[in-house]
Order: structure tokens, then sequence, then C-alpha cells
């Protein structure tokens, strides 16, 4: 094995020759403590950048056994890693000139998530740290004293800095937050609670394109009301304390502007962990949450929209439904059942970015219409059907129906940020008004159908230039093709649509047979990745796959199902 310094001497040499001369420095170095692992090296100084790996002996990062003693401790610990690492490079002195990408080193940095992803990779005897490294180059003539500097000088110093020289409580303060925020999910699951929000939580955020907290003092923190508050056992210290919302119907009402949608927000986004600050630390969602809304113009194949949906003019079936632009009620439609499909246990809606016609048809409205008219079975119906036979809860934002009252197990009054339980206020008013609207839709909320995946779905892959990748978070490219994901709102890191581009992928090369279910392909996938790691969906041989994250079954599923082109058996 070649050494860190016959690796200065070589970048040296190259100085002055063309680009292209960089391959020769692929390989492996040997350092202080650490191997250096070029993996891949750029053909060109405005090309994708080199990739790279600091590899240190366990041991010698001191990253003892109990740091990675369970899953969310190892993917808490590799986060934590990996932001030290974006710290240290944030902290250079300067970035060298140069054409292209010359000087750059970056690592795939986390947000205000926690995900389990592949820029840190703490295995039982060693610890990787994966870069992405621009190679310095005038033109395209390398500067090689440049590139001797950056690559043994700046990534050595950057990699001991976020592997080695780390401020050790923090790590353990991670740890310990990943250990709560662990039992609050479990405390959940066993109590049949959908949800829970801690008081002094902290859910406005900066603006509406920043996911980071609303800074010093200007947000009210949250606070239970005394009816729904619970205290939940967690290691490390006292119990939690905050809103516990259990499964069934819960609507979250109130005028505008006081607050409703900023705690669905918080919900929603309470399927992932989030770190220490961001004010959302104890908001925690049952992880297999789906947000859904109206989506106009997507497409839908083969659904089985007939708990919604019958009776359409024609005679046209809506137990298998397609169509290439769909309605905003057919699309609302859809997505509750491609999330039942895949096994959802809590849908969360806001009447804002709904289909009126799909929330509710009101008395007059069914006078005038009659339901041989109408083929449209409105949400309403269908809630507390959905929870009593399905064990599906649902939690939904409402400004301008009540007639959710008399379906609703709990209602939730938002006043100026503060919530409150106005359950037997809204049961009151509903005795009190008759309720002239008639229930539509049948006793029961009908079948879940499931489908199979057929394998020419994805023919847009197979020429040999056909490539898969992501377009930031709200695009995945495949081929030629485009799918639009910016509906789909629970996806919050590019580097997650980046792995729903590998796993359509492996989806159309390997797995997709046009017999097994949706569901079970994806739950495939994730025992393929709970054996190898997230490596195992990547295309690079030889490379390192530093720059995904782990998205859920759900998000992969709505990139799938707003394939066009997609063919299933039902």
């Amino acid at each position: 094995m070649d050494t860190m310094e016959s690796l200065k001497k070589k970048l040296e040499r190259l100085h002055g020759r063309g680009y292209k001369a960089y391959k020769d420095i692929a390989g492996v170095y040997r350092g202080a403590g650490f191997q250096l692992h070029i993996d891949y090296v750029q053909g060109d100084p405005f090309a994708s950048p080199s990739r790279i790996r600091a590899v240190f002996p366990r041991q010698k990062a001191e990253i003892p056994e109990e740091y990675t003693s369970s899953p969310w401790r190892r993917i808490a610990a590799e986060d934590f890693l990996a932001r030290e690492a974006a710290r240290a490079i944030r902290g250079r002195d300067g970035r060298p000139g140069g054409s292209g990408k010359s000087g750059l080193i970056a690592v795939d940095a986390p947000g205000q998530q926690v995900l389990a992803r592949t820029a840190v990779r703490i295995a039982r005897d060693a610890v990787e740290l994966r870069l992405s490294v621009g190679l310095p180059a005038a033109g395209r003539t390398i500067l090689g004293r440049e590139a001797a500097e950056l690559l043994c000088g700046e990534v050595p110093r950057i990699a001991e800095t976020a592997v080695r020289r780390f401020p050790r409580e923090r790590l353990e303060r991670h740890l310990r937050l990943a250990d709560r925020q662990q039992a609050i999910r479990e405390y959940l699951r066993g109590h049949g609670y959908a949800a829970f929000v801690a008081n002094g939580a902290i859910l406005p955020r900066e603006s509406g394109n920043s996911d980071r907290p609303l800074p010093g003092g200007q947000a009210l923190p949250f606070q239970s009301p005394p009816s729904l508050e619970i205290a939940i056992p967690v290691p490390h210290g006292e119990p939690l304390r905050g809103m516990g919302i259990p499964g069934g119907i819960t609507l979250i009402v109130g005028g505008g502007y006081h607050g409703k949608s900023t705690l669905l927000k918080a919900l929603e986004r309470g399927v992932y962990n989030h770190i220490e600050g961001d004010g959302r630390e104890y908001v925690i969602t049952d992880d297999t949450a789906v947000k859904i809304r109206a989506e106009e113009g997507r497409s839908v194949t083969q659904v089985n929209l007939a708990p919604f949906i019958s009776g359409l003019p024609f005679g046209k079936d809506t137990g298998s439904f397609s169509t290439e632009d769909a309605s905003g009620s057919t699309s609302q439609a859809a997505g509750i059942m491609e999330a039942l499909e895949m096994g959802t246990r809590l849908l969360l809606m806001d009447e804002d970015t709904s289909a009126t016609n799909f929330l509710i048809r009101d008395a007059r409205m069914q006078r005038l219409v009659a339901k041989g008219k109408e083929p449209i079975t409105p949400f309403v119906d269908k809630a507390r059907q959905l929870y009593e036979e399905y064990g599906v809860s649902t939690i939904l934002v409402l400004g301008g129906s009540g007639d959710y009252f008399s379906v609703a197990d709990r209602v939730i009054l938002m006043d100026e940020y503060r919530p409150r339980d106005v359950t037997e206020e809204a049961k009151a008013i509903s005795r009190e008004m008759e309720n002239l609207r008639a229930p539509e839709g049948g006793e029961r909320f009908g079948e879940i159908t499931q489908r199979s995946v057929l394998p020419q779905s994805f023919d847009v892959l197979r020429g040999r230039k056909a490539k898969t990748g992501a377009k930031g978070i709200r695009t995945v490219v495949l081929g030629d093709h485009e799918i639009n994901l910016a509906a789909v709102e629970q996806l919050v890191d590019a580097s997650q649509t980046r792995t729903i581009a590998e796993w359509l992928r492996l989806l159309g090369s390997r797995l997709a047979d046009g017999r097994t279910p949706l569901a079970a392909l994806a739950e495939q996938l994730s025992r393929l990745i709970c054996e190898e790691g997230l490596d195992a969906i990547s295309p690079f041989a030889g490379q390192h796959p530093g720059d995904l994250a782990l998205p859920r079954p759900f998000e992969l599923a709505a990139a799938v199902n707003r394939l066009r082109g997609l063919k299933v058996r039902t």
C-alpha cells in the first residue's frame, strides 16, 4: 500500500499535465492512523467530483460498542459524525481557485432530521467518512501542488476533526436524545396513540422555505390542554409531558393564522427524529403516517377507488381506475388508497390542500344533486368506517365544515397557537343543530386492493445510456422520463430522492416480477438494507455511495405511483 507521502509526490509530478492524468492517483494510501481511499477520479474539472473515503480503525476513532448498540443509536452516531464533518468543512480557511469544481470538499450534510444515510459508515472494525472532492485545475491543466495540499493536508485535517476530535459529550447528548425519541415511539405504539407533542415544543419555522425554528422568543412554546396531557417515561431523565393524540379521528380547528396548519406540519414531519434545538425534538408521530392532498393532473394506474368513487357515467370501472390527468378529488382518493395499500395507520389532511368536494357534500348540495348523479362519496362518510374496520386513524385540519363533529373522537381548537380541547363543545353543537345531510357510500368502507408492478413499467431504463438520478428533492429522473414528487410533502432531503431513483432502478432490474405486491417489494428492499446497509443499492461499483439517505416505503410507493407508463396487475 502506498503512503500519503507517495501520493503527495505523485500529485506534484502531475502538476501541469492534462486533467485526465489524475486517473493515476486512484487507489489506497496509508496515513497516520487512517487510510485514504480514492475510489473514483473525475475525468474533467466540470464533471461530478471525485469520491474519496477516510477510513479509521474503530479503536483509533474511539467509538465504543455502546454508541452503536441499537439501530437508532447507530443512525444517530453516523448522523453526528456527518454533521461534524460538515462543520469542519465550513471552517476551512478558503477554497483554492481554479476551473470547475476545483478545491471543492463536500459531505452529504444532514438537515434538521436524523436520517440513515451513507455519508458516514460505522462498521464493527472501522469508521468511514465519505467525501466528494474537486481536484484542482487551471482550465483542464492539473494544479498538482494545490491538489497535494487538498488531499494530503486539508482532507486529513477535516477527517481527523470529524472522526477523532469531536466533543464527546455532544455525541453522547445526541445518542441520549435518540434513546428518548425511540422510547416515545414505542410508548405510542404500545398505548394506542397516533402522535405526541411535548410541552415546550417550538412548532413555527423560520420562514416558508426554511425548516429551522423561529428564532429566539418569537414563537409561543406548545402547551397541552389538560384533558389530553400525558406523561411518557423516557430514559436519561424525567418523564416527558405533552399532548397525546389517541388513535381515531381528530379534528384540528380554529380561525385562520391561529396555528392549525403549523401543528399539522409538525406532526407530518414527526415521522422523523429531529436534532437538539430544532424545537420538534419531541414531536413524535406514528412512523407510518402519510400526508394526503389533492394533486390535480397526476397519473393514476389501476387503483381501486370504489370506496370513494363509483357509478361513473358510461359504466367506467372504478375498482381498477386509471387516468393520465386526475382531478383534485380523484387524486386525493387515489392518494388515500395507495397509502392504505402500503400499510399506513394514520392519514394526515389539511382542508387548505384538499379537494372540497372530496371532504364534504352538504345537505343543500345533496338535495340539489341526487346521489345517483354524484359518483364521489365524501371522506366524512368514510373516516369512521376506515378506523373501525382497518384501524386507520385520521388527523384533519378544518376551518369550514362542522359536519365532521359528529364523526370525530376529539376536536382540538387552535387559539393564537394555544391548543384547547373543545370536543364536548363540538359534540354539543352537533347534537343541538340538526344535521340534514344523509350519509353516503354504504355501511362498509370497502376493499383495499394490492397491485403488483410489471417489469415493463421500467422499459425507460432498458437503454445502455439510460440513467437514474434526482433533480433536487422533488424530481426523480428515469432515463428520459421525470417523476414529479412536488406533492409528496414528507420527503425532506434530496439524498432521499436520489435513493428513490436507485430503488426504482433496482425494482426495474431485479425485483419487479408482476406477481409480488408493491408493499411486499418495499419490504424486500427494507430487508436488503437491514442486512447489507444502504450501500447495497448503490449503482457505483467500487465507489462509495456517500450521498444517499433513507426514505420511507411510502415515498418510494409515491414515486412508483406517479410513474407515467406504470403497468400493474391487480
